[in-house]
C-alpha cells in the first residue's frame, strides 16, 4: 500500500468536499430568499397590480435563514461538545481496567505504543462492555478530552497485531482532527434541517384551514401555506445535499485513517486482518452485531457501521443508499490496503494472555516430529 500517496489524495478530496459543503449551505440561504419571493409574485399575478417587496425584504430573508442554520448548528454542537469521554460514556463505554483483565491490559499497552509511534497524546482508553461485535470509535475535540473505546468483541477476537491496526485507525481520526470535522459537519446538517422544520411549522392545520377558507375565502392560513411549501422544499434540498457531502467527507477520512494505520503499524495485515474478520462477522451476524440500535446515532464515529439509511427530516427512514453511507464498503477498504481483493478471515477467540489464537502457543511449543 502506498500510504503516503493515499493520504495526500484523501486530504485533497476532503478539502474539495468540505468546500462544496460550505457552498451548499450558502446556496440554501440564497434558496430560501428565492422561494420567499414566490408568494409575492403569486400575489402580484393574482391582484394584477404592481406590488413591491417590503423594506429590507432580502436582508431579512438572508439573516433569518442564516439564523436558523446557525441556531440548529449551535444546538446540535452543544450536545456533542461535552467532551469525548462524556460522549463515550453516553454510548455505554467505561474506563479500561487493566488491573483486572488481560485483554484490557493489552489494549492499554497497544494504545501507548501507537501514540508513541504517532507522536500524539494518549487518549482516555475505554471499553464497550457486552458488545460482541468487532468495533471501536474515537471522540473528542481537544487532546484533553480525547477518548478511544474498543468493543469486547474486538478484544476477544483480534490478535495483538490486528488490535494495533484498529487502534492506529482510531488514533488517526484524533490526530487528523476528523472527530472535530465530523461533529461540525453533522451539526451544520442539523442546522440545514431547521429550514425544513421552519417551513413545516408554517403549514396550517387541515381542520383550521378548511374552516377559515369556508368563512373568508383566502385567509392567513392560506398565505402561510403558500410560503411554507417552498421553504420546506428549499430546506429539504439543502438538507439532502448536506447529508450527501457530509457522508462523502466521512468516507474520505476513513480512507485516510486506513492509510495512517498501515503507516504507523508498518503492516497491511494489521488493519487488513481486522477488516477481513469484520467481513465475516458482517456476513454471519448481520448489522445488529456490528451496530446495536443505541449506537446507530453515532455511527459516523465507529471503525465500521452498517449505515446508509439516514433518517429523513420528519423522522422516517430513507432507503439504503451508498452515497449516504458514512463508511466505504469493507471490500473496497481491504482492496485499497492490499492493492487487490482479499477474502474474509475466520473468527476465532484469542488467548487473553498472549493475544494469539487459543492453543497457538501450545502448538508452537510442542516438539516437532
Amino acid at each position: 500500500m502506498r500510504f503516503f500517496d493515499q493520504q495526500i489524495a484523501a486530504r485533497r478530496r476532503s478539502r474539495r468536499l468540505t468546500l462544496a459543503f460550505a457552498l451548499a449551505v450558502a446556496a440554501t440561504v440564497v434558496g430560501m430568499h428565492v422561494v420567499l419571493m414566490l408568494p409575492w409574485l403569486l400575489l402580484r399575478w393574482f391582484l394584477q397590480a404592481p406590488l413591491g417587496y417590503p423594506l429590507g425584504f432580502m436582508p431579512v430573508n438572508l439573516l433569518a435563514a442564516t439564523g436558523l442554520i446557525l441556531g440548529g448548528w449551535w444546538l446540535e454542537r452543544s450536545h456533542l461538545a461535552r467532551g469525548g469521554v462524556a460522549l463515550a460514556e453516553r454510548l455505554g463505554a467505561r474506563p479500561a481496567r487493566p488491573e483486572t483483565r488481560f485483554e484490557e491490559e493489552r489494549l492499554v499497552h497497544v494504545v501507548s505504543e501507537i501514540c508513541t509511534a504517532a507522536h500524539m497524546p494518549r487518549p482516555r482508553v475505554m471499553v464497550l462492555p457486552r458488545h460482541p461485535g468487532i468495533n471501536a470509535f474515537a471522540a473528542g475535540f481537544e487532546p484533553a478530552d480525547w477518548a478511544l473505546a474498543v468493543s469486547d468483541g474486538a478484544l476477544e477476537q483480534l490478535t495483538r497485531a490486528e488490535l494495533q491496526g484498529l487502534v492506529a485507525h482510531e488514533c488517526s481520526h484524533l490526530k487528523e482532527g476528523d472527530t472535530r470535522l465530523n461533529m461540525q459537519l453533522i451539526s451544520m446538517v442539523s442546522g440545514l434541517q431547521m429550514i425544513w422544520g421552519f417551513g413545516r411549522s408554517l403549514l396550517p392545520d387541515s381542520d383550521t384551514g378548511r374552516t377559515s377558507q369556508g368563512e373568508r375565502g383566502m385567509s392567513l392560513h392560506d398565505l402561510t401555506w403558500i410560503a411554507g411549501i417552498p421553504i420546506m422544499a428549499a430546506g429539504y434540498v439543502g438538507w439532502l445535499a448536506g447529508r450527501i457531502l457530509q457522508a462523502a467527507v466521512s468516507r474520505e477520512r476513513e480512507y485516510l485513517a486506513d492509510a495512517r494505520a498501515v503507516q504507523w503499524t508498518r503492516s497491511a495485515d494489521s488493519l487488513g486482518g481486522t477488516l477481513r474478520k469484520l467481513m465475516t462477522q458482517q456476513h454471519e451476524a448481520g448489522s445488529e452485531r456490528l451496530q446495536p440500535g443505541h449506537l446507530k446515532l453515532a455511527a459516523h464515529l465507529f471503525l465500521v457501521a452498517d449505515d446508509g439509511r439516514w433518517p429523513l427530516p420528519d423522522g422516517r427512514n430513507a432507503s439504503r443508499q451508498p452515497w449516504l453511507a458514512s463508511h466505504p464498503l469493507l471490500a473496497d477498504r481491504v482492496r485499497r490496503i492490499y492493492g487487490r481483493p482479499r477474502g474474509p478471515l475466520p473468527l476465532q477467540r484469542m488467548d487473553p494472555r498472549t493475544g494469539l489464537p487459543a492453543g497457538a502457543d501450545r502448538a508452537a511449543a510442542a516438539p516437532r516430529r
